[in-house]
Order: structure tokens, then C-alpha cells, then sequence
């Protein structure tokens, strides 16, 4: 979707605002801001990392005109309750949509996530939600905060895992929308999640080796690592 022309094509415009997450979605704030209105960020649900609903209503003002909603990492968010408040307030709704894959491609995804989930102990895995596509599967690294989740993402790539952090900064610390905006669940995901692989075409021991390394690595948290 491009979403500066849905929200143009809706007649949003000057003057209104526009309510969004703060974690990762980048491209959705310029379009807001490319229509000339203005991005309010809010706050995530911290089980699922998409936007909170009730963030959303305690946003709310006369002048919003809409709501940016997406998937985060294959989780979709709350879109009963968005739906009542969006239909309560007449607010415009905008799909921010993630790549879709296959159904044998999910099917493996879930497969891969659910054997992560029943063995990983060094980090804190994904909450189960209803219809999650796992298209990244992220966990939380114990300990510090950032020094602690970036001195275990380098050990573990020193292993052989292939993890990235997922966000590197929250859309309201960056420079074209820097703000004083305090949003402590975004903030907080940003510094303590991981993506580990969890693609369709892994291999049963490339994700035991995962789970031995996160177990390993999880134990010397944060006294070892947050020195490296």
C-alpha cells in the first residue's frame, strides 16, 4: 500500500493528526508528514510489539484523523479493539502491510518457532499469539538492557547464528522526528530484542545449534557479557 496516497486520497491533510507506533515504522511517519499532517507515536503492546490500543485512546484528540496499524514481525495486532475505537471516533484506519509468505512457508516458520519456544532458556521467547506468521522470530535478551543484547548478539554470531536486531531505534529518537516523547515499552523493546532465524528452509541441528548457544550465552548474563 502506499500510504501517502491512501491518506491523501482520504482527505487527510493539514491540521490533522495521524496515531502510530513508535517502533519501526519510519516509512508510515513520512508519509504522515508528506500530506502535510502530523505523526503521533504512541506506545506498543509489549507481548506482541504492535501498537497498543489503549495508547491509541488515550491519544485520541479532536484533530486525529486516523490510525496506522501493522502486523509486527508476523504478529497482528488488536484490530477488534482498533475497530471499535476507530468506528467510536470515525478515525480513518491504515494498513501498514509486512511481506506475506506461503502457507507451507508459515507452516515451517511454526514449526521452527515452536521448537525455539520449547527450548530456549538463555532468552525470553515470544508470546504466543493467534495467528502469528513468525516472520521474525524475536526474543528478549536478559540483563542490561543494550550492552548486554548487543554483547550477545555478537557472541552469538561468533557461533555461527545469524541474528539481527530488529529495530534499531525508535521513530521518535530519530532525527527528522526527534521528540522528548517518552514511550517506555518501545524504548525498552528496542534495547533488549534479537531476531533469530527462523526461516522455512533451516535445518533441525542449525536450530539446536541456536538453542545450545542461547542457553549457554543465557547463563553468563549479565556479569560476562556486558563487558565485551
Amino acid at each position: 500500500m502506499n500510504t501517502a496516497r491512501f491518506l491523501k486520497s482520504a482527505g487527510v491533510g493539514a491540521g490533522d493528526e495521524v496515531i502510530m507506533s513508535a517502533y519501526g515504522d519510519t516509512e508510515a511517519a513520512q508519509s504522515v508528514v508528506t500530506v502535510g499532517a502530523q505523526p503521533v507515536f504512541v506506545d506498543i503492546d509489549p507481548s506482541s510489539y504492535c501498537i497498543d490500543p489503549e495508547a491509541i485512546a488515550a491519544a485520541l484528540t479532536s484533530r486525529t484523523a486516523g490510525v496506522v496499524v501493522a502486523s509486527a514481525f508476523g504478529c497482528p495486532p488488536d484490530l477488534a479493539r482498533i475497530g471499535e475505537l476507530a468506528r467510536a471516533h470515525g478515525l480513518l484506519v491504515v494498513g501498514a502491510g509486512e511481506a506475506e509468505a506461503g502457507p507451507d512457508e508459515v507452516t515451517q516458520r511454526r514449526s521452527h518457532a515452536a521448537f525455539l519456544t520449547g527450548r530456549l532458556t538463555g532468552v525470553r521467547t515470544p508470546e504466543p499469539h493467534e495467528g502469528h506468521t513468525y516472520q521474525r522470530y524475536v526474543v528478549r535478551v536478559p540483563g542490561n538492557g543494550r550492552p548486554d543484547r548487543d554483547a550477545f548478539a555478537r557472541a552469538l554470531r561468533g557461533r555461527g547464528v545469524a541474528c539481527e536486531v530488529p529495530v534499531r531505534a525508535p521513530v521518535h529518537r530519530q532525527p527528522a522526528f526527534r521528540s522528548s516523547l517518552r514511550l517506555p515499552e518501545t524504548e525498552r523493546a528496542v534495547d533488549e530484542t534479537l531476531a533469530l532465524p527462523v526461516q522455512g528452509s533451516l535445518r533441525r541441528r542449525e536450530l539446536q545449534r541456536m538453542v545450545s548457544s542461547c542457553n549457554a550465552l543465557g547463563g553468563l548474563l549479565p556479569t560476562c557479557l556486558a563487558g565485551r
